[in-house]
């Protein structure tokens, strides 16, 4: 292996947020490089007793290659404001993210940010008089600095544009979710007459179409119909979810989605195929925040209504969830060291951006 950095050496540098993550990232290229010192850069967020912060680094990043990773749906990282336990929401996370670059002051070589769940990426387009969150939070990354920012599975690719000049990658985490699902669930058989992809909503559908095409499977689609005459915390309420695809009696389902916020839409359509006599229903997610805690979905396993949920350690995952036994967490530090590792090294990507022929290895296997 060639080892020369072109881009400088290379700097790790996990937010609180990411800490996990970013030991098991730190841990993998140390091993791959055949590497004795931590890649990871000290760091100390400092939170005054008024809520304000600051971020601190406690080693020199001169000239070296810095990542930078933030989980930024990470409400489990909490400081003290006023006597009161405060937990981070997705704005102070980013804004740490600006601390850093600030704190780095332009001495390292080269900075990527690594946000796993893109910042504000459910607030992409306007419609009517609201904001343009993620746009605005990716010009200001530009601003300061940084040259590349590596997300995985944004709602909505697009907002790159807001960037045009800045260099945007946008993974998935397709292989790793397929891998851990077949190793996982050994008995299952994976062909079209056993099994098919469900995608839960129009929105979802390509990402089921590449799914069911990578497997070999049918996919079939659940239309939300709404009541667009009510609003409720911002929404228009489901009405009812309206199958399209064909017959499910005595199949196996995965349904597919980029997160899983409260789950009640999952649910739902886990509900739809058990009354069509669906044999085993399977989630699978790149995010999973389960919003409204785990009751609902602990008591639909235990009912027989859904099987297992899979979704990656991208963000946070309490040890609730990840105890239950209807759950199984998809690690991806190994894809995450495998791309910074070759960044550092000026290789290319382009092989991780499709995983169709790995997979249809895997099967093979």
């Amino acid at each position: 292996m060639n080892n020369i950095n072109t881009n400088g050496d290379l700097g790790l540098i996990a937010l609180e947020s990411c800490s996990d993550l970013g030991k098991k990232i730190d841990s993998y290229i140390k091993n791959r490089r055949c590497e004795g010192n931590s890649f990871l850069i000290s760091t100390e967020e400092i939170r005054f007793s008024n809520g304000e912060g600051k971020i601190k680094l406690s080693e020199t990043i001169r000239g070296k290659d810095v990542y930078i990773l933030c989980d930024v749906g990470n409400y489990s990282c909490t400081y003290t404001m006023f006597g009161m336990t405060t937990h981070k929401g997705p704005d102070e996370h980013f804004q740490d993210i600006k601390r850093t670059v600030s704190a780095i002051r332009g001495k390292a070589k080269r900075i990527t940010v690594i946000m796993p769940l893109l910042y504000a990426s459910r607030q992409h387009r306007r419609k009517g008089r609201e904001s343009l969150d993620c746009a605005l939070a990716l010009q200001e990354l530009e601003r300061l600095g940084v040259q590349e920012i590596l997300t995985f599975d944004c709602h909505d690719p697009n907002v790159q544009n807001a960037i045009p000049l800045l260099s945007f990658e946008n993974l998935y985490p397709t292989y790793d979710i397929v891998k851990t699902f077949i190793t996982e669930e050994k008995n299952l058989e994976i062909n079209k007459d056993n099994m098919l992809v469900i995608s839960p909503d129009t929105g979802a559908m390509d990402r089921a179409i590449y799914y069911a095409s990578v497997l070999g499977l049918d996919v079939g689609l659940f239309y939300k119909r709404r009541d667009h005459a009510t609003i409720v915390n911002g929404k228009n309420p489901i009405v009812k979810h309206e199958y399209m695809g064909r017959d499910v009696a005595g199949q196996d389902v995965l349904i597919v989605d980029d997160m899983i916020a409260s789950g009640e839409s999952v649910l739902d359509i886990a509900t739809e195929l058990k009354k069509r006599n669906a044999k085993n229903v399977y989630v699978a997610a790149t995010f999973a925040f389960f919003t409204e805690g785990l009751d609902k979905f602990n008591k639909y396993f235990n009912d027989g209504t859904i099987t297992r949920v899979y979704s990656t350690n991208l963000t946070y995952i309490s040890n609730e969830l990840k105890n239950s036994p209807w759950f199984r967490e998809v690690d991806m530090s190994e894809f995450v060291g495998r791309i910074i590792h070759r960044l550092n090294h000026d290789k290319s990507i382009a092989s991780f951006m499709d995983a169709t022929n790995v997979i249809h290895d895997l099967l093979k296997k």
